[in-house]
């Protein structure tokens, strides 16, 4: 799969295509639906598909301070999108200046002068350009002047036979920040990762016998209410079971948030300064301030072993 930064990546000699574009963010089970068509319809029309997307988040560049937690980084989604197919995913710098850039203009200079759009599929709450005034209803109505055509894909919906909320980005954050991995899961498809690099804590879950491998999460990072959870390390390709703790270490009074993964029964890892990835599967129990040390210890056993039979159940099954 080819990844451009910029229209000025794109190839000179590229020719027509199908494109959607959106934030994808987490690229749930609502934008797999959207991408997957894209590609189905690509592969019927003999041409390549392309998924454009923004960095950073345009909410971060119209109001400042507004970003919101991100599912995924952006090298995630493009593997996540490769998985579905995708020949070509273009990330457009979210700029002020891009920002107020009219709609019919954004069509024309990204989907018309660069894409060579041959169809465009999208949501029908798609909006784009200055102050996102450019709707369905316009893009289709430009695809008369400039040959393109527009399908608009109704999204996937949550619960029993259709009913419930619409899968969203906005949806999966606010159960993330709830620690409803499992409605988290539901919504993408997989359960949520949060990735970052091996840094070196107070080191004290070593001191314990349960060392942790603490992660510098990425800017910006959807992460778990605090509690602890089970779930996989990620580490060179190889998913190791795990208890994950997230929170400042009420034990020891701890200030700052972290997130750390205990790899169960694996002795002898050195992570330190890899990048990792810790998959979310379920919540086991909120955080807590035990009487004493041995009481934590009795808890952190009681964890790994529930831990381990969660995996264990989710692996059969």
């Amino acid at each position: 799969m080819q990844r451009w930064r910029g229209l000025e990546d794109i190839p000179q000699d590229w020719g027509r295509s199908v494109v959607t574009i959106g934030s994808y963010d987490g690229v749930h089970r609502g934008h797999q639906l959207i991408i997957g068509r894209a590609v189905e319809r690509a592969r019927e029309l003999g041409v390549p598909s392309v998924v454009v997307t923004f960095d950073p988040h345009p909410s971060e560049v119209v109001r400042p301070g507004s970003h919101p937690p991100l599912l995924a980084p952006h090298h995630r989604r493009a593997e996540l999108m490769a998985e579905l197919g995708v020949d070509a995913v273009l990330i457009l710098p979210f700029t002020t200046e891009f920002s107020k850039l009219a709609p019919a203009d954004f069509i024309v200079k990204v989907l018309v002068d660069k894409l060579h759009a041959q169809l465009v599929i999208e949501g029908p709450n798609f909006r784009f350009g200055h102050k996102a005034a450019g709707n369905v209803q316009l893009l289709t109505e430009c695809g008369a002047t400039y040959d393109y055509r527009v399908e608009v894909i109704d999204l996937r919906v949550r619960g029993e036979a259709g009913g419930g909320e619409p899968f969203s980005s906005t949806l999966t954050r606010r159960l993330v920040a709830e620690g409803d991995m499992a409605g988290a899961a539901e919504i993408l498809g997989r359960p949520h990762r949060v990735e970052g690099i091996v840094v070196r804590g107070a080191q004290r879950g070593r001191e314990l016998g349960f060392p942790t491998a603490n992660v510098e999460t990425l800017p910006h990072t959807a992460i778990p209410a605090d509690g602890v959870y089970a779930g996989w390390l990620h580490v060179d390709g190889e998913a190791m079971p795990a208890a994950i703790s997230v929170g400042t270490n009420p034990q020891f009074d701890g200030t700052e948030r972290t997130v750390e993964a205990y790899a169960i029964d694996r002795v002898g890892l050195d992570l330190y300064g890899l990048h990792v990835a810790v998959d979310f599967l379920a919540y086991v129990r909120g955080m807590l301030k035990f009487d004493s040390i041995d009481d934590l210890l009795v808890a952190m056993a009681a964890d790994v072993k529930r831990c381990s039979e969660l995996i264990s159940a989710y692996d059969r099954g």
